[in-house]
């Protein structure tokens, strides 16, 4: 892998004659302890401890008319590689990818349209995601057209995802969006108001070895205000055509957070509803999908809630939080998050009481360079009865998650 990364940033360099080549690493090695991270751990398990690393280069080629990225990355749990000589230890194959590998050609004057393997993030990252607390990240092979016309940002893209290169058929896995495209605009209203409008069909075959494909149409807005201390933001996107079995869909997300800036604190209130289905078995599917967008940020850093229709036996979710940031120092903040987290619908596959308990997290940042930065965090959870009905755990440990993280990212050139 050094070898030809080497190779690679040494021949684009020379072409830095004629246009700007820019090559930055980021180095990001995470150690966790879990005691009830992603699932409540029964009284009788043990937590576990482990170390992962992610390593992404990135190398971009830039002249007025083209742009060509290349990022690939390796990304592994130390310890989980093939034997050899310079670890001395069995698992799995290494983990080395291409996250990113696109080329944006110019149009015309303030048009743009990209193809490739790129990042798709939008907004709040609500519906789509880089996903960075995950090591992996998240990028997609995609067309995306893009412009500026006016005071608005106009962008479209699509995608068409196959298993291989077949010479009939085209199957895929009917739990993955096989085509994902989508419509975004977005307007400034001078320096203290914007607002977005998202349009994405997604669409999934109705089984691994069929053609036959379902469109989810997700439509709504997304919109900032700041004034002075106080800033506001919230969306609203509502989902409808038919689901991976052909089943209409209606349903919907909204929410709102609302903060001030008072010197060195930073309070704010929030609150996340995403809709569920009130009856197991409908001939309308009420529980909202978010597609790809951010699971972590979003739902609890403790992530018990990544996919609703199993966490939430498909009944939803409804989220009350509240957080306090201090800024210690220029280089030094603190943050404490709260959430109050409920079913939004009850039915068959959910218990009957909707309250799903109490999240805390306390967080560090430390950012010791211009180059790098420590975050380190503890989490807790107070789970009721009804969350360990959804967790089928009787009695657990007692819930919580740490980690530290160390993040490098220097520019070579």
């Amino acid at each position: 892998m050094t070898i030809f990364l080497m190779t690679l940033t040494g021949f684009l360099a020379s072409f830095s004659v004629r246009g700007q080549v820019n090559a930055e690493v980021e180095y990001r090695p995470r150690f966790e302890w879990r005691a009830g991270y992603g699932e409540l751990l029964s009284s009788s398990a043990s937590p576990s401890f482990i170390a992962l690393q992610r390593l992404r280069m990135s190398v971009s080629y830039q002249t007025d008319g083209l742009k060509l990225k290349f990022a690939p990355q390796d990304v592994r749990v130390w310890g989980d590689e093939q034997l050899s000589s310079s670890t001395g230890v069995f698992g799995d194959e290494a983990s080395f990818d291409l996250f990113e590998g696109y080329a944006e050609l110019r149009l015309w004057e303030n048009s743009w349209i990209s193809v490739g393997r790129q990042q798709l993030s939008y907004d709040n990252q609500r519906l789509l995601s880089g996903r960075n607390w995950n090591q992996h990240g998240l990028a997609y092979d995609a067309v995306v057209f893009k412009t500026i016309a006016g005071a608005w940002a106009i962008h479209a893209g699509a995608s068409w995802n196959s298993l291989k290169a077949t010479a009939s058929e085209s199957f895929y896995l009917s739990d993955r969006i096989k085509s994902l495209n989508f419509l975004w605009l977005k307007k400034s209203f001078g320096e203290t108001f914007d607002v977005s409008f998202s349009h994405i069909a997604s669409g999934v075959t109705e089984t691994d070895t069929t053609n036959t494909m379902h469109f989810k149409q997700t439509s709504g807005v997304y919109a900032t205000y700041n004034v002075g201390s106080f800033s506001m933001k919230g969306n609203f996107y509502f989902q409808y055509g038919k689901n991976q079995v052909g089943t209409e869909v209606s349903a919907f997300l909204v929410d709102a957070d609302a903060s001030l800036s008072l010197g060195r604190y930073k309070p704010g209130v929030g609150f996340s509803y995403l809709s569920g289905n009130d009856e197991a078995d409908s001939t309308t599917e009420n529980l909202f999908d978010a597609l790809y967008g951010a699971r972590h940020r979003f739902f609890g850093h403790m992530d018990y809630f990544r996919n609703m229709t199993s966490h939430t036996g498909g009944g939803g979710l409804s989220d009350w939080y509240g957080y306090l940031g201090y800024k210690v120092s220029d280089n030094i903040s603190l943050k404490n998050t709260t959430h109050f987290f409920s079913l939004a619908q009850t039915n068959s596959n959910t218990p009957d009481g909707k309250a799903l308990g109490m999240e805390n997290e306390v967080e560090l940042k430390f950012k010791f360079n211009g180059w790098g930065a420590l975050k380190a965090g503890w989490l807790f959870y107070l789970p009721t009865d009804s969350f360990r009905q959804l967790q089928g755990v009787v009695q657990e440990r007692f819930p919580n998650f740490a980690f530290v993280e160390l993040t490098i990212t220097p520019t070579l050139f």
